[in-house]
């Protein structure tokens, strides 16, 4: 007999209150996270986990150590046989998860972190470096067998202009060059080359996909979507030349907080032809406003078969 075998386990005593419990866990647990790249070096991603299990009325709590084992062990076997998508990697946890705790019937991973891309400036096409935050969800229900469902997302910043603001503008500038004496050939010609100001935010756009079966989503295509769905693209360094075209580019392609979630849907859509038809995708963006001190808020919440219904409809 060693001592494991006389230490009581506290966690499998009765609750003098006997409920279930939804999810019980840890959160903010940081590990380092290597994903392969076919053909090109590994990315490295420090990132942060929230793993969960729930709990029945049978025990008073659950042994935590458990999840630092599974994804020790996880992040361990990574180093042998490369991760190439983080969705994958928290499926993984999240099965072993329930493998470990055997009283639970669902467990959860959350995975958060900051990824690193490189960006062109416009027209200098200095290389300069932009901060995207990527994460990954999976939960898995044990009945029979053990089924898992995967999230993978993205959130990116960008410009957006407003229409609304800018429209007013148009008109009183028309107006102050009828006033000069300008032809409206002219005036009409000069609006079309020199866009008009406006009020401008901080769009943040977020993608998520839940990931059916073993179909994959490539982040690079999430980020994309969602930067080419605002005004325009921010940048961490802008030399003037650089600095104008953005702006230009910006108030030539202004947009409204729901049109930067309905550019999306339909990019998701045209990006993503076999994504199978239940799969959920979740839309968001939030702008910043700079002369109001609330935000402009939009979200869409789908599957696949109904935005591909209600995009081809309205064609």
């Amino acid at each position: 007999m060693t001592l494991l075998d006389v230490l009581p386990d506290v966690q499998a005593t009765k609750s003098e209150v006997a409920i279930n419990l939804s999810r019980v866990g840890v959160t903010n647990v940081k590990k380092l996270v290597k994903v392969a790249r076919a053909g090109k070096r590994p990315i490295i991603l420090i990132s942060t986990f929230n793993m969960y299990v729930d709990l029945p009325s049978d025990r008073r709590g659950a042994n935590l150590s458990r999840n630092f084992e599974v994804i020790d062990e996880v992040l361990e076997e990574s180093v042998k046989s490369p991760v190439y998508e983080i969705e994958d990697l928290c499926g993984e946890i999240a099965r072993r998860l329930l493998n470990r705790h055997e009283y639970a019937t669902r467990s959860e991973v959350h995975m958060d972190s900051e990824l690193i891309v490189k960006r062109k400036t416009p027209r200098t096409e200095v290389i300069s470096q932009k901060v995207v935050k990527v994460f990954a969800r999976a939960v898995a229900e044990r009945n029979e067998n053990i089924k898992v469902k995967k999230v993978i997302g993205a959130e990116v910043v960008g410009i957006t202009a407003c229409p609304c603001a800018q429209e007013l503008m148009k008109a009183r500038a028309e107006a102050e060059l009828k006033s000069l004496g300008m032809e409206q050939k002219k005036i009409e010609q000069f609006l079309r080359k020199v866009p008009m100001a406006t009020h401008n935010q901080r769009g943040r756009g977020t993608i998520s996909i839940e990931v059916v079966g073993d179909y994959k989503v490539p982040l690079e295509t999430i980020i994309d979507i969602i930067e080419k769905s605002m005004s325009t693209s921010s940048f961490e360094l802008l030399k003037r030349i650089d600095e104008v075209e953005v702006v230009s580019n910006a108030h030539a392609n202004p947009k409204f907080v729901e049109d930067c979630v309905r550019d999306m849907a339909k990019n998701v859509m045209n990006a993503f032809p076999q994504l199978p038809d239940d799969a959920v995708i979740t839309l968001k963006q939030v702008n910043e406003e700079s002369i109001h001190q609330h935000n402009a808020f939009a979200e869409l919440k789908t599957t696949m078969a109904r935005l591909r219904e209600e995009i081809k409809a309205k064609a």
